[in-house]
């Protein structure tokens, strides 16, 4: 079960780096503006990549969502890849969540987030479905990710937990319930010492509240933490770097394929480190294809 974001994402590129035009002594009062060089509006949010990653992956995952009355064209791209959406609610009264994306030189990214739908009592169509066997807790509303929480630790649901984007949102307590109750916590090597500022913890604190932490650090890989035990993933080999939005959703799709099939952690990583790899030589969150039969793990 995939719990998320679902956005149109309005990608952009911007030629120079953002740091040549942001003044340091001038933070307080910023005005900038970035010419960009190409816009383009794709399917996206991080549900919505993840269960697209999973399909690749011979999945059929459970996409879970509040969308907008704008949904249809998406809806079936999402059919389209065999994602159940079934359980999706659409509500006429307002648009589907929006990113608008930029992106310079440097692989940088600045990102303006419209959340959509913010219902959360839609949350409680968990229990209504069975069998669940994993779900990912990952960036949306933030009342609806608690909610979700809630629930799986209620039914007694192993999940993950990507705050991503949303860390500033939680206070240091709904951080410390979240994390808690998830059996991995997955971020990026940014993310993961902001959650440790917030609540003011070292890292050694955080590896002990879950079952695995994974800290994900671009083209340097990965690393895998499970009690006291690193586990180091190396980045797969990739052609050429088109756009690493996305990449870390793929990364997402990989492990929870790998722990559905029950693998040990190392070929777990490196299956999510070679599905990263094939989103980052595509433009956008879902234009990556492959055969999941001729990936070598």
């Amino acid at each position: 079960m995939v719990t998320g974001s679902i956005v149109f994402d309005r990608i952009m590129d911007f030629s120079g780096s953002f740091k040549d035009h942001i003044l340091p002594e001038k933070i307080h009062m910023l005005n900038v503006a970035f010419v960009i060089n190409t816009l383009k509006e794709s399917f996206g949010g991080t549900a919505g990549n993840i269960a697209y990653g999973l399909s690749l992956l011979e999945e059929r995952p459970i996409l879970l969502g509040v969308v907008g009355r704008d949904f249809d064209i998406y809806a079936k791209w999402l059919e389209k890849n065999n994602i159940d959406i079934s359980k999706i609610k659409k509500d006429e009264t307002t648009t589907t969540a929006s990113a608008y994306i930029t992106t310079d030189e440097n692989n940088n990214q600045i990102t303006a987030f419209h959340p959509g739908p913010t219902d959360v009592r839609y949350c409680e169509i968990i229990r209504d479905i069975k069998d669940i066997e994993l779900a990912i807790v990952s960036p949306d509303f933030k009342g609806r990710m608690v909610r979700f929480a809630e629930i799986f630790k209620e039914l007694k649901i192993p999940y993950i937990f990507d705050p991503g984007q949303q860390i500033t949102s939680f206070t240091k307590s709904e951080l410390e319930f979240l994390i808690n109750n998830s059996k991995v916590l997955i971020g990026n090597d940014y993310e993961i010492d902001l959650i440790q500022k917030i609540m003011g913890i070292q890292k050694g604190a955080l590896e002990n509240m879950v079952e695995v932490l994974i800290v994900t650090k671009g083209a340097a890989g990965s690393v895998l933490i499970k009690k006291g035990e690193v586990m180091k993933i190396m980045p797969a080999k990739i052609d050429k770097i088109v756009d690493p939005t996305g990449a870390g959703d793929a990364y997402r799709s990989g492990l929870i394929k790998g722990l559905i099939e029950g693998w040990d952690w190392e070929k777990i990583g490196k299956l999510a480190s070679l599905v990263s790899a094939q989103a980052v030589m595509k433009q956008g969150t879902q234009n990556h294809f492959f055969n999941y039969k001729d990936l070598s793990i």
